[in-house]
């Protein structure tokens, strides 16, 4: 068993719903009051530990996350998947673990997911935090340039392509590209395919307006992958969505910590009162 009072997180693969998954649980630290835990939903081909800050960050919760199949520790798929599939593997990956209902938080790919997971298991989700992300097909496309560089898994398997286009790929400020290309662990390139593949011709729009979580829509204001007008987007459709933008790129959780983080914290503990009241302001 995990030491209560450590923050390295419990590393297992298993087989979960058919499929070959390295999964991660960070635990709450010593001391913590029960809250519902975070199930994070990763970006395309990031592996656990690119997200691993937001353990750091969050440390009063129980936080789950997992590598996409071919990406991180996870074997690479067999067949191409669809969100839905994810999504159901996801809520037996929840079942195994022993979690019920949990917040869910998504980034730029993984924002998808976590969109997907809470229309197809809504009681197992309280609140919804997405960001850097879009309805899916439906999206206003960010600049060229950068979404060329983005389709390009080079980013993964190249550190100083990374380090490069750093900027023309996420808009932020160049001195956490060292860190975050040092916790890259490159996905196979069958695993990178199939995700892009995944969410072609996806769009979560027609089911957004029967998403009724309190949903909390970030987004960075220099963001060239995924401009903010999707984040608008998110919160016209969603009925309990409220948007906040922040400074920075596509990477501003990582970037722009002290912004982001304390918003997101403000939000997982208010009540509806509260955001009800800030939604309407």
């Amino acid at each position: 068993m995990q030491n209560p009072n450590s923050r390295t997180p419990r590393l297992e693969i298993e087989r979960i719903g058919g499929r070959e998954i390295r999964h991660a649980v960070w635990s709450a630290k010593a001391g913590s009051k029960p809250q519902r835990p975070i199930l994070f939903f990763n970006g395309i081909g990031a592996n656990i530990e690119l997200m691993a800050p937001l353990a750091e960050w969050i440390d009063d919760r129980d936080i789950i996350t997992f590598d996409m199949p071919g990406v991180g520790g996870s074997p690479p798929p067999r067949v191409p998947y669809r969100p839905w599939m994810i999504a159901r593997m996801t809520m037996r990956l929840l079942d195994h673990l022993g979690y019920d209902k949990v917040d869910v938080m998504g980034v730029s790919w993984g924002g998808g997911m976590a969109q997907q997971f809470a229309f197809q298991h809504p009681s197992r989700v309280g609140k919804l935090i997405l960001a850097a992300t879009s309805p899916g097909m439906l999206m206003v496309p960010g600049e060229i340039g950068a979404l060329s560089k983005m389709a390009n898994p080079r980013r993964y398997f190249d550190t100083q392509f990374m380090k490069d286009n750093f900027r023309a790929l996420y808009g932020d400020e160049e001195n956490v590209a060292g860190s975050h290309a040092d916790r890259i662990s490159p996905p196979t390139r069958v695993g990178y395919a199939y995700q892009l593949g995944a969410m072609v011709g996806w769009t979560s729009a027609p089911f957004l307006p029967f998403v009724r979580q309190k949903t909390l829509v970030l987004m960075g204001a220099d963001d060239r992958i995924v401009p903010v007008v999707n984040g608008k987007i998110l919160e016209t459709l969603i009925p309990r969505a409220r948007l906040e933008v922040v400074a920075g790129g596509h990477l501003f959780l990582v970037s722009r910590a002290n912004e982001s983080v304390p918003l997101i914290k403000e939000f997982l503990a208010e009540s509806d009162e509260d955001f009800e009241a800030k939604k309407a302001a």
